[in-house]
């Protein structure tokens, strides 16, 4: 138990402080009025963002301490090694660390797809996603802030699949600042590279356009990286 408390602690602060870092320096860099190029906002705009961007800092907070619970979990698991998580490359060869980080982002794509399409079923929305759809609006401040039961949902997601998945820490790593950042982007509030949703490429991926509509129109773009499942259940 103390072990299990020492890696509550110890995750809730690092998770903690990358929200700040990464959500708060991508905010100021495109947000503030020094560099307004980016963004145009009216005073009235900018007035009810702040309001909003607490109430996002503080359920981002509550999202913290579930993510840190599960991510606690895990490596409580791990030292009893009864997980599938492996730190030597020599286990499964370099080959396996790109199919199974691919695999990974697939099946989490999949999974995403229909849990957030569950999470705006009417009896499941008030008390599992309302506070995230609170912004109409998202910025880089909304892209952590969720209720406490739908991030304890989706941090299970990363307890379960150690226990299906081999995976290297390296992949591990690599697969949680891919999400992060992909979370980042997709809640920029506008699109960072305009024409990139209309390359045909650029179709298949999830972008800030997507998911900005997402925040206004509930029943169109449920995926997280891809458009794929969106696309072959008639919700692109």
């Amino acid at each position: 138990m103390n072990l299990w408390l020492y890696y509550l602690f110890t995750f809730f602060t690092i998770i903690l402080l990358r929200y700040f870092l990464l959500a708060g320096g991508t905010y100021w860099l495109f947000y503030f009025d020094a560099n307004k190029p980016f963004v145009a906002q009216s005073s009235s705009i900018k007035s009810s963002r702040r309001n909003l961007i607490k109430k996002d800092i503080t359920l981002s907070i509550a999202a913290t301490v579930a993510t840190a619970i599960c991510a606690a979990l895990v490596m409580t698991i791990y030292d009893s090694g009864a997980t599938r998580l492996y730190n030597s490359m020599e286990d499964y060869g370099i080959g396996y660390l790109i199919i199974s980080f691919l695999g990974v982002i697939l099946l989490q794509d999949t999974c995403y797809y229909f849990f957030h399409r569950g999470f705006h079923h009417p009896l499941f929305y008030n008390w599992l996603h309302r506070g995230h759809h609170r912004s109409k609006d998202p910025t880089p401040w909304t892209s952590f802030a969720l209720d406490f039961p739908e991030a304890l949902i989706q941090g299970l997601f990363l307890v379960t699949i150690v226990f299906i998945i081999p995976l290297h820490f390296a992949v591990l790593a690599l697969w949680l600042l891919t999400m992060t950042i992909w979370s980042l982007v997709t809640h920029l509030g506008f699109e960072l590279f305009p024409n990139f949703p209309h390359h045909w490429l650029g179709k298949w991926f999830i972008s800030s356009d997507h998911h900005s509509l997402h925040h206004h129109r509930y029943t169109k773009h449920y995926g997280l990286y891809f458009t794929v499942w969106d696309r072959l259940l008639g919700t692109n």
